[in-house]
């Protein structure tokens, strides 16, 4: 395989502003663990196997459990997951699949239903963070961590 960009030596500055963009949303009120559990969505939609493990890792330390970890693509047909966390993991899949989806009315309200405001923006944010994320880990093959 081709070695490719290292990022955050090639464009440090840009890489710094994503690493503050996602810290900003992070401090902006969502919980945690709705956090880590719509970066691992965003990642299962992207093939994202670097984001995936690192979300995966992060989830259980905010005490996911595993089993709606490894449910969490199938997040529609079980009981695990509150009203929250569904419309916040069904506006994620909206905004991943953006060209394919859009964000029709009914996921907005969804939200609307659950989140306030500030958290509809700061989620909106987070799932773009994310994206940005797959994007740059995919692209530029990101190498996975070695397993201890």
């Amino acid at each position: 395989m081709h070695d490719r960009v290292y990022f955050p030596k090639a464009a440090p500055e840009t890489y710094a502003a994503i690493r503050d963009l996602d810290a900003t949303v992070r401090r902006g009120g969502l919980e945690p663990g709705l956090i880590e559990l719509v970066k691992m969505r965003a990642s299962q939609i992207n093939g994202c196997a670097f984001c995936l493990d690192m979300h995966a890792r992060d989830a259980r330390a905010h005490g996911e459990t595993e089993q709606r970890l490894y449910l969490l693509n199938a997040w529609r047909e079980t009981p695990y997951y509150s009203d929250r966390e569904r419309a916040a993991l069904a506006w994620t899949e909206c905004l991943t699949r953006l060209p394919t989806d859009g964000a029709p009315d009914a996921a907005y309200q969804a939200l609307e239903a659950v989140f306030a405001p500030v958290e509809i923006a700061n989620l909106t944010a987070l799932i773009g963070v994310i994206n940005i994320w797959n994007r740059v880990a995919v692209g530029l093959n990101w190498p996975m961590p070695r397993v201890a």
